[in-house]
């Protein structure tokens, strides 16, 4: 057997160099920097204002010539027309009243009917909350409900029982104190 050591070798060196050859990076070519162009800055010109002409007041008319006051025509002098005042219409006759004595006495009227005050006893200041609690407890707006059924129960001396209804019960103090808009106010 014969050996070929001289076209391996070569083959081998080949492509040693190859490889070689593509890690080495090439060295880049220096380019020449050109020279900046500068254009040349054009010169500044103020812009041309027009000429202002000078203030000339209007040319003033001539004043008519004046009378002497011997040839002026004369005045006449304004007279407003004379409105005659209507005839005074004759005034009423006097009527003279008799002299009226002492008031005469008041015929008593019926006498104004007594406030109905229910038929329920009346509270105390201090039962007003639990009484009020049970009144308000299924309102929608509790709070609302207790500010004014405590303010009635103070001035009226009475709660309606139940969560609803009976107002008849306390009278018409309970049942007629309004709001400042009309509205009633007990619950």
């Amino acid at each position: 057997m014969v050996s070929n050591n001289g076209g391996l070798f070569f083959l081998c060196s080949l492509f040693l160099v190859a490889t070689a050859a593509a890690y080495v990076t090439p060295t880049p070519t220096p380019t020449i920097p050109k020279p900046p162009t500068t254009t040349p800055a054009k010169p500044y010109i103020p812009p041309v204002k027009p000429p202002i002409a000078p203030y000339l007041p209007p040319p003033k008319t001539p004043a008519p010539p004046m009378l002497p006051p011997h040839l002026l025509p004369p005045k006449t002098p304004v007279v407003s027309p004379v409105i005659p005042y209507p005839p005074k219409s004759p005034s009423p006759p006097v009527v003279v009243k008799p002299p009226v004595g002492p008031y005469p006495p008041k015929t008593p009227s019926s006498p104004a009917p007594a406030p109905f005050y229910g038929s329920l006893p009346p509270v105390k200041k201090q039962e007003c909350e639990g009484l009020c609690g049970k009144r308000c407890a299924k309102h929608s707006r509790m709070a609302v409900c207790m500010r004014a059924c405590s303010t009635c129960c103070t001035r009226c001396k009475c709660v309606p029982p139940g969560t609803f209804g009976n107002k008849e019960l306390c009278g018409r103090c309970y049942t007629d104190m309004t709001t400042h808009g009309g509205r009633l106010k007990c619950p």
